[in-house]
């Protein structure tokens, strides 16, 4: 299925997370291609420790113009609210119809600690942004007080004329709703495919939800639950997330790998995590059984599933082509 059939609020679409690791972004052109040939819809890229958000979407606008490109994604706090809606309108503008934003508050980590901004109210952040996004890219002249930034006499020289969608990333249920009322869709992580039955209702109205969702194509049992036990200490010892796995239900599972992680003992937390929380939250085995993994995702409710590729002792190449998307027929 191309991505000018897919109906974004209702048809499935399949991503995949960019840029690749270990991949500069001047190779990335030929990877672009074979993306789209192999019959995936979307390129999702991030903004934390790697490339910025935007540049590895602003080369794929003009390398491979089938894709729908996103981010998830860029902070609300990160970028001052008019040179952030510049970039989003220029984005725009580069990939007309095809891109989407993705906003989120980010983490105090790399809010506060990585770029020394305080990490203040995030849920009004975030609200206050979407708010002025929504007027500044109309073409409005944005003269505002809001409640975490002000705005005086800002307009866009070069509004665009058709806006993208803002998404929100959002994990627990205030944010969930906020999403609802005042997004155009929802962006969620680091969740299971069951979780996304719990999240779903929270919304409270029918907008499309991505998830970038992380897969290790091998059979190799233990090396991937190594792999992963150390990506998920990366993760869910980060508050927002460790809220959200309470919240999901997990505090049991996970209180042991939390305590030693407070305690310093980064060793035993990796023990600490059970196999069963690492095969809920990273998918891996064969390639059919990550694609029928992935599809639950769809089933309970994720409309844009993209993949995060770990290509653990396999070529990048391989694992790419083998988690096609399974409508392409293959």
């Amino acid at each position: 299925m191309s991505s000018t059939e897919a109906d974004p609020s209702s048809t499935p679409r399949y991503g995949i997370t960019i840029p690749f690791d270990g991949v500069t972004l001047a190779e990335h052109r030929s990877w672009y291609s074979t993306i789209a040939r192999l019959g995936y819809t979307d390129l999702w890229s991030a903004e934390t420790d790697g490339t910025d958000g935007l540049t590895p979407l602003a080369l794929a606008s003009a390398w491979e113009p089938s894709l729908n490109l996103g981010v998830a994604i860029i902070p609300a706090y990160t970028r001052g609210p008019a040179l952030l809606a510049q970039s989003v309108a220029a984005m725009a503008e580069a990939a007309p119809g095809r891109f989407t934003l993705g906003l989120g508050t980010s983490s105090d980590v790399i809010v506060s600690r990585w770029n020394g901004v305080p990490f203040e109210d995030p849920y009004r952040r975030v609200r206050d942004t979407i708010r002025f996004l929504r007027a500044a890219l109309a073409g409005e002249k944005v003269d505002e007080q809001y409640d975490t930034f002000a705005v005086r006499g800002f307009r866009l020289a070069r509004p665009v004329e058709t806006p993208p969608p803002l998404f929100l990333a959002a994990l627990r249920p205030g944010m969930l709703r906020l999403a609802g009322r005042e997004a155009d869709g929802v962006i969620i992580n680091w969740l299971s495919a069951e979780d996304v039955a719990t999240v779903v209702p929270e919304i409270g109205a029918d907008i499309p939800v991505a998830a970038r969702i992380f897969v290790c194509p091998s059979e190799d049992v233990d090396t991937v639950r190594a792999v992963a036990k150390r990506m998920i200490a990366a993760y869910l010892n980060v508050p927002v997330y460790a809220n959200f796995h309470r919240w999901l239900g997990r505090g049991a599972a996970l209180e042991a790998m939390w305590a030693a992680w407070s305690a310093g003992d980064r060793k035993a937390a990796l023990a600490s995590i059970p196999d069963e929380v690492v095969d809920s939250l990273v998918v891996h085995g064969s390639f059919e059984a990550c694609r029928r993994h992935i599809g639950r995702y769809l089933d309970h409710g994720v409309r844009i599933a993209t993949v995060a590729v770990i290509p653990l002792g396999i070529p990048l190449a391989e694992a790419v082509e083998g988690l096609a998307p399974p409508w392409t027929g293959r």
